[in-house]
This record gives structure tokens, C-alpha cells and sequence, in this order.
């Protein structure tokens, strides 16, 4: 095996230059751990947990399924974090593949773009308590928030952002399953599971007021301003 195929080049600027060995090593390291990365730096975890609490709501049980969910949410995330990877891709990737910085240098410049999402989207007092947890003193600014912190403070944001959204979701389809529950108890057919007639119903109600839309507007604003 050669082992200088696995070596950092000193450059006259006493920097230094992964070789072409480590940068692929590097590369295929990122895409292990990309789904991961995916479901805790954009929005995809807020989306699909409005849109898993939305098919909850609704009373569908798996109707859309669980892939149809997740492919809708890639989609979704696609669309809202496509101003960002935009950035990462005029700051970091192009210049990279056109050998004007170095990995390291693409590398710092293509998270920036991202810190930037994370803390637009990231809840102070989250950000406080991890701060609090790990032992850190109050930042002066943005930039002295460490990834390491800034991470589980956006996730826990998510998902209060998520939870408080389908919460809003779920209330017409609890107002139509109380008023069709007060209807069969009032007609003495309490044999009869309310579920079954408000499925219906909510579905219909979903429908006219073109639901999908406004889920899809709702979530997209959320992230978009």
C-alpha cells in the first residue's frame, strides 16, 4: 500500500493540501453520514412531523403511506433550502472544483451558509439552554456559536415549531370528530365509531378548502418569511 497517497502537502504559504486520497475518503465519509446531516440541519425535520401530525389529524391511518410523506418532505426541503445550497455551492463547491481554495477552505466557506439557516431558525432560549448545559458563557455574536451547540438547539426548535404547527392542524379535525361524537351519542347510536362518519367529513372539509396548498404555503412561509 502507498502510504503517500494518504498525506497533507505543505504549501509555500505554510498552508497545507489533503491529497487526492484523503479528499475522497473525506467525500465518501460526508455522504455516510449525509442522511443524518439532512434530518438535523434543514428543515426537513419540521416538515415531516407537521405532515405526519397532518395524516393523524385527517384519521387516515397509512393513507398517504410513509414514503409518500418522506418524499413530499425531501421535496419540501428541496424547494426551502434551495436559496442556501445555492450559496454553498457559488461559495464553497465551484470554487473548489475550479481549484481556487482549498478543501479546507471549501469546507469552512460551505458551512457558513448553513450556520446562517440554523441560527435564523433556532429558538434563544434553546440556544441558552444548550449553552447553559455544555457550560458556555453568553456569545458576543453569532459567529462564536459552536456547531456542536448551535445543532441540538435547532433541532429542539424544529421540533417545537413542529409540534405547535400540527397542533394548530389538528383543531378543526377535533372540532368536527366532537361535534359528529355530541351527534351519535345525542341519536343514541353510541355503538357506532365517530371515527368512521367524521372520516368523511374531515376528508371533504380538507378538500374544498384546498388543504394540501395551504399546508404546503404554511410550512414553506414558516422557513421563507
Amino acid at each position: 500500500m502507498n502510504l503517500d497517497l494518504l498525506t497533507m502537502t505543505a504549501n509555500a504559504d505554510q498552508s497545507q493540501t489533503w491529497s487526492i486520497s484523503l479528499q475522497v475518503l473525506l467525500f465518501m465519509t460526508v455522504l455516510s453520514v449525509l442522511p443524518a446531516l439532512l434530518m438535523t440541519m434543514t428543515s426537513f425535520t419540521r416538515i415531516v412531523i407537521v405532515l405526519a401530525i397532518l395524516r393523524q389529524g385527517l384519521g387516515t391511518q397509512q393513507t398517504p403511506s410513509n414514503s409518500i410523506l418522506v418524499g413530499i418532505a425531501l421535496i419540501l426541503t428541496a424547494f426551502v433550502m434551495a436559496p442556501v445550497f445555492t450559496e454553498v455551492r457559488a461559495e464553497a463547491i465551484e470554487p473548489y472544483l475550479d481549484q481556487t481554495i482549498t478543501a479546507d477552505e471549501a469546507l469552512a466557506k460551505g458551512v457558513l451558509p448553513i450556520r446562517e439557516f440554523m441560527l435564523d431558525h433556532t429558538l434563544e432560549t434553546d440556544l441558552s439552554l444548550f449553552a447553559g448545559l455544555a457550560g458556555a458563557q453568553d456569545f458576543a455574536s453569532r459567529d462564536e456559536v459552536p456547531l456542536t451547540l448551535l445543532m441540538p438547539a435547532f433541532l429542539t426548535s424544529e421540533l417545537k415549531t413542529a409540534f405547535f404547527t400540527g397542533f394548530v392542524l389538528l383543531i378543526p379535525f377535533l372540532i368536527i370528530d366532537l361535534v359528529v361524537a355530541s351527534v351519535l351519542m345525542s341519536v343514541g347510536m353510541v355503538m357506532l365509531s365517530p371515527l368512521i362518519i367524521s372520516l368523511p367529513f374531515k376528508i371533504m372539509l380538507f378538500v374544498l378548502v384546498d388543504g394540501w396548498s395551504i399546508v404546503m404555503t404554511v410550512i414553506a412561509r414558516s422557513f421563507l418569511g
